[in-house]
């Protein structure tokens, strides 16, 4: 039976993997820090482990991964701040970049050395990291850094024969996304999101960006002069 291990499995993307990876026979370790809601999703599932640690705690993220041997590995925890008027929060961006991009990280120095021939991590970023969008300076860093990181890594374990994916989602209805204030362009709900990823790591493709169509305008978007793309991205976020 093949394992699989997902951070983030308590709510959104993370949970909809949780489901339908079990649904696929795999074994499935669900990770996060709500126990009372991982403890519902290994009720009754034999094939569901739960795991319950903070990633932005490396001690802690050590002592529950340690020893743990996976074929797949997606880190899909994450969080959204928001900095308005231009004010920077430096702890407000503190806590993202430790969440979105620490995080994954730590898990990272724990799984890679564990991880076997034919083996793969999935890195979930997201659309925002392509372009500038308002008001998302903590959040689109934190992606955009996991994104240089995942495509650099992807090229120094190669020869471990090891795969990297970069999942870049666009905007996804979860209860993230349910805080926004502002209208979402090509929403998908998560079990849309959660076939967009399990397909593309089937394919072992290197990056798996969703809804395609939007993902392709903000790819075109960013290659357009700078004061055009501001002028665009004015109309995505408020």
């Amino acid at each position: 039976m093949k394992r699989v291990l997902i951070t983030g499995a308590s709510s959104g993307i993370g949970l909809q993997l949780v489901r339908d990876y079990a649904a696929d026979g795999w074994h499935v370790t669900a990770c996060g820090r709500n126990q009372q809601k991982l403890a519902g999703l290994h009720a009754g599932q034999a094939h569901i482990d739960i795991c319950t640690f903070d990633i932005t705690d490396l001690a802690a993220t050590r002592a529950a991964l340690s020893g743990r041997s996976v074929d797949l590995a997606i880190l899909c925890a994450g969080t959204c701040e928001y900095l308005d008027h231009g004010i920077v929060d430096a702890e407000k961006v503190h806590r993202v970049m430790l969440t979105n991009f620490s995080g994954p990280i730590n898990c990272l120095d724990i799984l890679l050395p564990q991880m076997q021939p034919g083996s793969r991590v999935a890195l979930v970023g997201s659309v925002a990291s392509l372009v500038a969008l308002p008001r998302a300076e903590a959040y689109g860093a934190s992606k955009a850094a996991l994104a240089y990181f995942a495509r650099s890594l992807a090229q120094d374990v190669k020869r471990q024969q090891i795969g990297i994916s970069l999942v870049l989602p666009g905007f996804v209805d979860t209860p993230l996304t349910q805080r926004n204030d502002f209208a979402m362009p090509m929403i998908v709900d998560t079990v849309q999101a959660s076939r967009f990823i399990r397909r593309g790591l089937a394919k072992g493709q290197a990056e798996i960006a969703f809804p395609r169509l939007f993902a392709f305008m903000l790819r075109l978007t960013s290659r357009l002069p700078l004061a055009l793309q501001r002028l665009l991205t004015q109309k995505i976020a408020r």
